[in-house]
């Protein structure tokens, strides 16, 4: 029995990596449309039409990426441990940060009290693009049911996915992936200004992170109540 078990398990992790390989990787999506969507966003900007900035945005998203598989690739862990992204096997919540982004005041709060609900069926992720000693520091903060990873950039030079990863959709970004690997959707950070008291900072936080993970389990009802749409978290 414990031979047929192992032989099941074998099959079907090779049957998910199999499916991974034959179908569109994150880094393949973006890199035939992050250049046309550069350049539009940014002329966007520039002519401070922000309505349009965000619905390129969210159609480069719903187009491109989602539907697409997560690319593999090495990253580090606080002990300096590196280790693969797909040694994560439950839906990932997986949050691309640097040190010097500035939350919300409620933000790591709002995402620490989620991860401490959700963390049995869901890996939360905060993947920091920088050096080990500045995000020691960041860590502190998080909960210990999050784990914090990072890529330090100088030792990844000539990682193409890396790049890719990094300077396309910009940060703090939120990914949500299924156990598969497919991506389900993307997020920005919750937009704030710098004195917003922290009741609103949390509450907006709190429901834009618990909105995305919904569409990776079913929560029970008293989560639910929390939620807002993604078009007004």
């Amino acid at each position: 029995m414990g031979r047929k078990l192992l032989y099941f398990f074998l099959l079907m992790t090779i049957s998910a990596q199999s499916q991974i390989e034959q179908s569109t990787l994150f880094s393949e999506a973006i890199e035939k449309n992050i250049k046309k969507y550069t350049r539009n966003s940014q002329n966007a900007y520039a002519e401070k039409d922000f309505e349009r900035a965000e619905f390129l945005f969210d159609s480069l998203i719903n187009n491109v990426v989602n539907g697409s598989y997560l690319d593999n690739f090495k990253v580090r862990k606080l002990s300096g441990r590196k280790i693969e992204l797909y040694k994560f096997e439950k839906p990932i919540f997986l949050m691309t940060y640097a040190s010097w982004c500035t939350p919300g005041v409620g933000e790591i709060p709002a995402l620490n009290e989620v991860a401490e609900k959700h963390y049995k069926d869901i890996d939360f992720v905060v993947l920091f693009w920088d050096s080990k000693k500045n995000v020691r520091k960041s860590a502190r903060e998080y909960s210990n049911k999050i784990n914090i990873i990072y890529v330090d950039e100088k030792e990844n030079k000539n990682d193409h996915i890396v790049e890719i990863m990094k300077h396309s959709l910009g940060f703090p970004t939120s990914f949500f992936i299924d156990e598969t690997k497919r991506i389900v959707d993307v997020r920005r950070g919750v937009l704030h200004p710098y004195n917003e008291k922290y009741g609103i900072s949390f509450e907006l936080n709190y429901n834009s992170f618990l909105n995305g993970i919904s569409l990776l389990k079913t929560l029970g009802d008293e989560d639910r109540n929390h939620f807002a749409s993604k078009e007004n978290p």
